[in-house]
C-alpha cells in the first residue's frame, strides 16, 4: 500500500511545470527555451511561418512607446507513430508548444483530395499534402486594447493555397486564417 505522503509527493512531481516539458525525440525542450536552443535539440523544423506585431504602451499619454514583436511558429514531424509538434516563439522565446495529429512518413505523402482540410494548421497541411501549387497572402491589422493606454497590433494573416491533385477537373482552393484552414472552395482548371 502506498502511503499518503508518498502519493502526495508523486502527484506534486507530476503536476510540476518540468513534468510538462516538451520533447523532441529523446531530448527535452525547456519551457523558457530560446529558438537557437530548440534548433540545437530538435533540428530544423519542416515548416515555419513568421509575422510581426506592435505593442503600444502609453497610448494617449505624453509618452507613447511602440515595440515591434516578432512571432514565429515551427512545426516538427517525428513520423507516423508520434504526434507532430507546433512551437510558438515571441521574439525568439518559446511561448508554448502544442501537439497536433500524428505525423507522416514523408512530407506530402498523406494527402487525399476528399479529406477534410478545415481546421488543419498550415504545418499539418504541408506535412500531409506538401507545399501548394500556388499561394497568395494578404494581411490585415487587428488592434487589441487589453487595458487603458495599452494596444497590441497584430497581423491577421489571410492566405489562399491552391492544390492540384490531378484526379479531376477541379482544383482545391484552401482559405487559411492565421495559419489554420477556414474553408475550401473548388475551382475549375
Amino acid at each position: 500500500m502506498i502511503r499518503p505522503c508518498v502519493l502526495l509527493c508523486l502527484l506534486l512531481m507530476l503536476a510540476s511545470p518540468s513534468a510538462f516539458a516538451l520533447r523532441c525525440g529523446s531530448r527535452v525542450v525547456a519551457d523558457d527555451a530560446r529558438d537557437f536552443q530548440v534548433r540545437d535539440r530538435c533540428g530544423d523544423p519542416f515548416w515555419s511561418e513568421s509575422w510581426t506585431g506592435v505593442d503600444v504602451i502609453g497610448r494617449d499619454s505624453p509618452l507613447e512607446r511602440q515595440r515591434e514583436v516578432q512571432w514565429s511558429v515551427w512545426y516538427y514531424n517525428f513520423g507516423p507513430r508520434a504526434l507532430m509538434l507546433r512551437l510558438v516563439f515571441r521574439d525568439g522565446d518559446l511561448q508554448r508548444g502544442d501537439t497536433l495529429g500524428y505525423g507522416v512518413r514523408e512530407i506530402g505523402d498523406s494527402c487525399r483530395a476528399n479529406m477534410n482540410f478545415t481546421g488543419l494548421s498550415s504545418g499539418e497541411l504541408v506535412a500531409r499534402c506538401g507545399e501548394p501549387a500556388a499561394r497568395r497572402e494578404a494581411h490585415d491589422s487587428v488592434v487589441f486594447r487589453p487595458g487603458p493606454g495599452i494596444e497590441n497590433w497584430r497581423e491577421q494573416r489571410r492566405e489562399e493555397w491552391t492544390y492540384d491533385f490531378g484526379d479531376s477537373r477541379m482544383l482545391r482552393v484552401l482559405h487559411l486564417l492565421n495559419g489554420t484552414v477556414a474553408s475550401v472552395d473548388m475551382l475549375p482548371r
